[in-house]
Protein backbone atom coordinates (compact mmCIF):
# COMPACT_ATOMS: atom_id res chain seq x y z
CA UNK A 1 0.00 0.00 0.00
CA UNK A 2 1.51 3.33 -0.98
CA UNK A 3 1.45 6.33 1.34
CA UNK A 4 -0.11 9.54 0.21
CA UNK A 5 2.27 12.50 0.02
CA UNK A 6 1.31 15.68 1.81
CA UNK A 7 1.21 18.78 -0.31
CA UNK A 8 0.34 22.33 0.61
CA UNK A 9 -3.02 23.46 -0.62
CA UNK A 10 -2.21 27.17 -0.45
CA UNK A 11 1.47 27.77 -0.94
CA UNK A 12 2.50 31.09 0.62
CA UNK A 13 4.06 33.84 -1.36
CA UNK A 14 7.80 34.00 -1.00
CA UNK A 15 8.86 36.42 1.73
CA UNK A 16 12.12 38.25 1.93
CA UNK A 17 14.08 38.01 5.17
CA UNK A 18 13.19 41.57 6.27
CA UNK A 19 9.48 40.80 6.66
CA UNK A 20 9.83 37.75 8.93
CA UNK A 21 8.29 38.39 12.36
CA UNK A 22 9.76 36.77 15.41
CA UNK A 23 7.77 36.76 18.64
CA UNK A 24 9.64 36.04 21.85
CA UNK A 25 8.03 35.11 25.14
CA UNK A 26 8.28 37.72 27.93
CA UNK A 27 10.87 35.75 29.87
CA UNK A 28 13.22 35.63 26.88
CA UNK A 29 13.78 39.36 27.41
CA UNK A 30 13.27 39.61 31.18
CA UNK A 31 15.72 36.92 32.33
CA UNK A 32 18.76 38.19 30.40
CA UNK A 33 17.94 41.75 31.49
CA UNK A 34 17.82 40.70 35.16
CA UNK A 35 21.07 38.76 34.82
CA UNK A 36 22.73 41.74 33.13
CA UNK A 37 21.58 44.08 35.91
CA UNK A 38 22.89 41.72 38.60
CA UNK A 39 26.29 41.42 36.92
CA UNK A 40 26.42 45.17 36.39
CA UNK A 41 25.82 45.73 40.11
CA UNK A 42 28.72 43.39 40.91
CA UNK A 43 31.00 45.19 38.47
CA UNK A 44 30.13 48.60 39.91
CA UNK A 45 31.17 47.54 43.40
CA UNK A 46 33.28 44.37 43.42
CA UNK A 47 33.74 44.70 47.20
CA UNK A 48 30.07 43.75 47.51
CA UNK A 49 30.80 40.35 45.96
CA UNK A 50 31.99 38.72 49.17
CA UNK A 51 31.14 35.44 50.81
CA UNK A 52 27.87 35.04 52.69
CA UNK A 53 27.69 36.90 55.96
CA UNK A 54 25.13 37.55 58.67
CA UNK A 55 23.44 40.35 56.66
CA UNK A 56 20.08 39.53 55.07
CA UNK A 57 20.76 39.07 51.38
CA UNK A 58 17.43 40.39 50.16
CA UNK A 59 17.80 43.63 52.10
CA UNK A 60 21.30 44.12 50.78
CA UNK A 61 20.22 43.55 47.17
CA UNK A 62 17.29 45.96 47.51
CA UNK A 63 19.59 48.62 48.97
CA UNK A 64 21.99 48.20 46.03
CA UNK A 65 19.14 48.53 43.54
CA UNK A 66 17.91 51.64 45.33
CA UNK A 67 21.40 53.19 45.28
CA UNK A 68 21.77 52.46 41.57
CA UNK A 69 18.36 53.91 40.72
CA UNK A 70 19.04 57.10 42.68
CA UNK A 71 22.46 57.50 41.03
CA UNK A 72 21.04 57.19 37.50
CA UNK A 73 17.87 59.25 38.11
CA UNK A 74 18.03 62.85 36.82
Amino acid sequence: MSARSHTRRHPGAPQDSASVEIQLPWWAIALPAIAFAALLLLILNPAGAHAASGDPVVTHVLERIQETVFRTAP
